[in-house]
């Protein structure tokens, strides 16, 4: 990209017409074509990259002491010199009417083939990878060494958290994120994170180890910045990006008085009432995500007042589903301005940076709508949020990549989703089942999860199954806390209510998992805990003080994470780990994190920092700041050096899912189990094959039957870790298996010789 654009042309993005903007675009399309590269093996018909003018952030304006509103002329240039529907407009006008854009199918979901292209993912969390002096956390992810280990272990993609410019814009000063980078203000890459030639790097990498990278958009929100900010002036298509009300400045007594020195305040339910009363907004929303009295106790916050660039004063009512500064997206504003800005981003992460795959962020609640008189608003499972799903993810689909989404839903939202929408989703079915499994050393909730998901038809193979991510350990159980709240199911031999179900794994979550039995661990909200994989294990084996471990807990711990990483891996879809998985990490001490965790949220608890490849071994933080977590396992190059370590256990286990072709099969059955500590899956695999996935979630070694109607009487079951007969299956379709405590295996069923049984 050339840096002599001018300011004319600069400001002129985000009109919806003129030659100049035309131009430009078509200029900077045809000079960047040739010094970018992309990779034809997986993205044979992807557009060849752009250069939009992403980094045209780096001008900067005089900056004038004046007033921050519309009738500073400067600091509006300014502000459209940074928004994204500006960047998403040009970028459109390079794609528009090329060939490239019809090559491939996107109507549908295909699960199977992005499993096929990325069926491992290491996922990053960029505030808290420790890297070597002095280099980018993209410089990091892009080091040759770390793709040979992750080569080596099986990983294949790595997804790479946010790191696009985030948190907001007040006055000529950039404000931080209140949200891990998920309140999206900006293409352009952070620079606490590195730069976009780096990024492109880090795509040219993992493509040459025969991986691919994985980049994120917010579908849902974006933050505060000078896009938010342009709305408040009430310029141009600005407002029609988000869920905003103008009130006249008759109703203002409506709204509450901004406190000094905040931009806005959050709605009362009382305030928010009056609003609805008064027919300006739909009022309150199915659930409060982030609830927190005095803090967010609705959805709805109220801005300060504004002039805006025709001189008059404003005060909006705005919705954000998350925090205050996260202004949600109206996908169904005449100007379609919000959509424009979601696809422009999309697209500019897969055919300018380079990506393969997007996830989306917050897509569930992209449709909002009144209901009946007293009722709240209609807010989930809305029609419009799977029409809008549809229209990123055939976009995505249509340029070469592929999607996934990661919020919890119920299991039937989940089955409508990837019926349009984007490729994958996050397994929040079984999520918290499998960790209340390992928990009470019971698996009749995780079986009847599994049941519930095929009995719907949620394919597994199009599901994320997860060790930790950066959020919270997860136990808000939409479907049966919400969607199928009053539907009565069996469990522990009573007939429950859904909502009871919900109640009583929260609770016996609560109880082992936090409190006196594991005072290292912390509620977050009412969404569930925030712990590592290792800190939850610990609460599981009874370990109250994390500094008297023993080495022999120390052993069970990591049986137990392997066991977890089999349950994971050894089933149809992708299998994605994090580096506090690799590492081993346990929580940090709350009061190294007390002002992250100030406002309530305690997940940066479980967000200390890692060093997985060994390259920084004094560092005490992060180089954002995120102090360094204790890690049981050690960097990556000593583990691969111990056969005894988790990832070289991690290795075996990958080995035989890929050997098997495990993640693309289909799961067929969730058996009966002679013992409540017993879970097995059976799948089809490629050629009709039968493998059974059996794992033993309790601290007993188990002897026990294996039975599945599927089993063919006479067929042998190999154990696919050591190639050993462990079993024949009798007429009654099982065979007998020994299990020790926290162990698990992957047995092949290899029919038998049925010539003599025929006669």
């Amino acid at each position: 990209m050339s840096e002599s654009i001018t300011g004319e042309g600069i400001f002129e993005a985000d009109a919806l017409d003129g030659n100049d903007l035309r131009e430009e675009a078509e200029a900077s399309g045809s000079a960047s074509e040739a010094e970018v590269s992309y990779d034809e093996q997986f993205y044979p018909a992807r557009p060849k990259a752009l250069r939009p003018i992403a980094r045209r952030r780096q001008y900067l304006a005089t900056r004038p002491s004046f007033e921050f509103d519309g009738r500073n002329a400067a600091y509006v240039d300014w502000l459209r010199n940074q928004a994204m529907l500006g960047d998403a407009t040009t970028l459109a006008r390079q794609l528009s009417g090329q060939a490239s854009m019809w090559q491939n199918s996107y109507a549908h979901p295909n699960p199977r083939a992005a499993v096929e292209r990325a069926p491992v993912w290491f996922t990053a969390y960029p505030l808290s990878f420790i890297t070597r002096p002095n280099q980018s956390f993209l410089g990091a992810l892009g080091d040759e060494r770390m793709w040979e280990a992750f080569r080596n272990i099986g990983i294949r993609a790595i997804h790479t958290g946010p790191v696009k410019l985030a948190g907001g814009i007040s006055g000529w000063m950039q404000t931080p994120s209140v949200d891990g980078h998920f309140d999206r203000i900006s293409m352009a890459i952070d620079p606490a994170f590195g730069e976009e030639d780096e990024f492109r790097r880090m795509c040219q990498v993992a493509t040459d180890h025969g991986g691919t990278i994985i980049d994120d958009i917010v579908p849902g929100h974006t933050g505060k910045g000078a896009d938010f900010r342009l709305a408040e002036m009430n310029f141009r298509d600005y407002p029609g990006i988000y869920h905003m009300v103008d009130i006249p400045e008759e109703d203002w007594h409506l709204l509450p008085d901004v406190p000094e020195g905040k931009d806005s305040v959050n709605l009362s339910p009382d305030a928010e009432q009056a609003l609805q009363k008064a027919g300006y907004i739909i009022g309150r929303l199915q659930r409060v995500i982030f609830y927190e009295p005095g803090v967010k106790e609705t959805n709805w916050s109220a801005t300060r007042a504004i002039v805006d660039t025709t001189g008059k004063t404003r005060r909006w009512v705005y919705l954000h589903y998350f925090k205050a500064g996260q202004p949600s997206i109206n996908w169904l504003d005449p100007t379609f301005a919000g959509m424009r800005l979601v696809v422009g981003d999309a697209l500019h992460s897969l055919v300018d940076l380079g990506t393969g795959a997007l996830r989306l962020d917050a897509n569930g609640f992209l449709g909002v709508e009144k209901s009946a008189e007293e009722q709240p608003g209609w807010s989930e499972g809305h029609p419009l949020s799977e029409a809008a799903n549809q229209l990123i993810g055939s976009m995505i689909r249509k340029v070469g990549g592929f999607s996934f989404q990661e919020l919890n839903l119920t299991i039937d939202d989940i089955k409508a989703t990837s019926d349009s929408g984007p490729d994958l989703s996050y397994d929040f079915v079984t999520r918290p089942a499998y960790h209340f499994a390992l928990a009470t050393g019971d698996t009749e909730f995780l079986r009847l999860t599994l049941r519930l998901s095929m009995e719907i038809g949620v394919d597994q193979a199009s599901l994320v199954h997860a060790l930790q991510n950066h959020d919270e350990l997860t136990y808000e159980l939409m479907h049966f806390a919400a969607g199928h709240c009053d539907d009565e199911f069996e469990l522990n031999g009573q007939t429950m209510t859904g909502s009871q179900i919900a109640e009583h794994v929260q609770q016996t979550m609560r109880e082992r998992l936090t409190g006196e039995a594991a005072p290292y661990n912390s509620l977050f909200t009412t969404n569930g805990i925030a712990c590592t994989t290792v800190s939850f294990i610990m609460a599981t084996l009874g370990i109250q003080d994390p500094e008297a471990m023993t080495p022999e807990q120390e052993a069970q711990i990591l049986d137990a994470h392997i066991l977890l990483s089999m349950y994971n891996a050894l089933q149809p879809g992708v299998f994605a780990l994090s580096g506090w998985d690799l590492a081993g990490a346990t929580v940090l001490d709350r009061t190294s994190v007390a002002e992250l965790t100030a406002q309530g949220d305690t997940r940066w608890i479980n967000r200390g920092a890692h060093d997985i490849m060994g390259t920084s071994p004094d560092a005490k933080t992060s180089s954002a700041g995120m102090p360094r977590a204790r890690s049981l396992y050690g960097p990556l190059p000593e583990q691969l050096n111990d056969g005894h370590s988790f990832a070289r256990r991690l290795q075996r286990i990958l080995a035989v899912r890929e050997a098997n072709g495990i993640a693309t099969g289909t799961l067929l059955d969730v058996p009966d189990v002679s013992h409540r500590g017993l879970l097995v899956m059976v799948n089809a695999l490629a050629g009709g094959a039968l493998e059974a996935t059996v794992l033993n979630f309790s601290d007993q070694d188990i002897s026990g039957s294996i039975r599945s109607t599927h089993f063919p009487p006479g067929a042998s079951a190999l154990d696919l870790f050591n190639g050993e007969t462990v079993g024949q299956v009798d007429d009654l379709h099982s065979f007998f298996l020994d299990l020790p405590a926290y162990r698990g295996t992957a047995l092949l069923l290899e029919p038998g010789d049925t010539s003599e049984r025929d006669h």
